[in-house]
């Protein structure tokens, strides 16, 4: 079955249920789901624990004789199965499939207990045979990635686990500082623990606190430009610069977002629906709503001098010369973005 993350906990107050899978980008999240399914695992006697990591040239018979070995100790035993890359081949997928019909004969655990960690798998990997069998007689936890609009709320929640709180303004101030860095996240919020009472965090405090451990991921660069921040925009164009990003994808990530707003605006004005467009460019989730604000935002001129110019930024960056831009290729590429995110 499959078990949101937030019932985990309601769920090992129970029966423990002899296969569990973890699939998650958000490492901080996985690792603490794992590490309450193994606390449940050693209160009710799983006091052995082996590990397999199935990575390359992994023998997948050595799953099932993990299974099938008696402890030396007559122990019950906690079987880790780690799966880093998430496509265990068309062996590990029926190795998967055999043996979680084989450990899941009953609805309990037994004498073994077993745990498969995941990354977040891709569309096509999620609509296979084993990962359907193991969503069916696995309890499969599959957790999500926090996104930035909802990483206040997140850390909000945690401080008040530990008794603390802080207003908005303080909130979005640690999210410009922890923003793609979950793990840092929580050491940031477990920081503020250790260094203040609990009750509420002035801003000031968390000023004086908090580093700036965020992580910028290219790809979420269009998410910036859509939304019309241009302050995260310039962010994120300095953290990538300063964690040494090659400048030529950072320049497709704006490129392709400039091509995308130029093809739906065109085909807007051919009196074509918005939402066919999106399907026909495949655009769904959190950028599917940002999408229409930023349409009625950028002109249609200004898109096509910005894809000219992005033909400029490319001879930039490969070291020719330009007319229109002098100095550093950052510099461009911030010009660039700024041009889909300022209004």
């Amino acid at each position: 079955m499959q078990l949101r993350a937030e019932a985990l906990d309601a769920h090992l107050s129970k029966a423990l249920a002899p296969l569990y899978v973890v699939s998650s980008d958000e490492h901080l999240l996985a690792l603490e789901a794992a590490d309450r399914i193994r606390a449940k695992a050693r209160a009710s006697g799983f006091s052995e624990r082996e590990v397999l990591v199935a990575e390359r040239f992994f023998k997948w018979g050595e799953l099932l004789a993990a299974n099938q070995a008696m402890s030396l100790f007559g122990d019950r035993k906690l079987i880790e199965l780690r799966i880093p890359g998430g496509k265990p081949g068309k062996d590990g997928g029926q190795a998967l499939q055999e043996y979680a019909a084989a450990c899941t004969a009953s609805s309990a655990a037994g004498d073994t207990l077993t745990l498969i960690t995941l990354p977040k798998l891709d569309w096509a990997t999620q609509k296979s045979a084993w990962v359907g069998t193991l969503q069916r007689q696995a309890v499969y936890i599959d957790i999500p990635n926090v996104e930035r609009h909802q990483l206040a709320d997140w850390i909000g929640l945690r401080l008040g686990a530990q008794g603390q709180s802080a207003d908005r303004t303080a909130l979005e101030f640690m999210v410009e500082r922890v923003e793609g860095n979950l793990l840092a996240a929580h050491q940031e919020i477990r920081k503020l623990g250790l260094l203040y009472p609990e009750g509420r965090l002035s801003f000031e405090q968390v000023q004086d606190a908090v580093l700036n451990v965020a992580r910028y991921d290219v790809f979420k660069l269009s998410e910036a430009m859509l939304s019309g921040d241009v302050s995260r925009v310039v962010r994120m164009l300095d953290g990538l610069k300063g964690e040494g990003e090659a400048p030529p994808l950072v320049l497709w990530a704006i490129a392709e977002e400039i091509r995308t707003l130029l093809k739906l605006k065109l085909g807007t004005a051919d009196g074509r629906p918005l939402a066919a467009l999106l399907k026909e460019y495949r655009i769904w989730g959190p950028r599917e709503r940002l999408i229409a604000p930023a349409l009625a935002r950028v002109k249609l001129a200004a898109l096509e001098d910005a894809l000219s110019r992005a033909a400029q930024v490319d001879r930039m960056i490969k070291g020719l010369r330009t007319k229109e831009f002098a100095g550093d290729s950052w510099d461009a590429l911030l010009q660039l973005a700024l041009a889909v995110a300022r209004k």
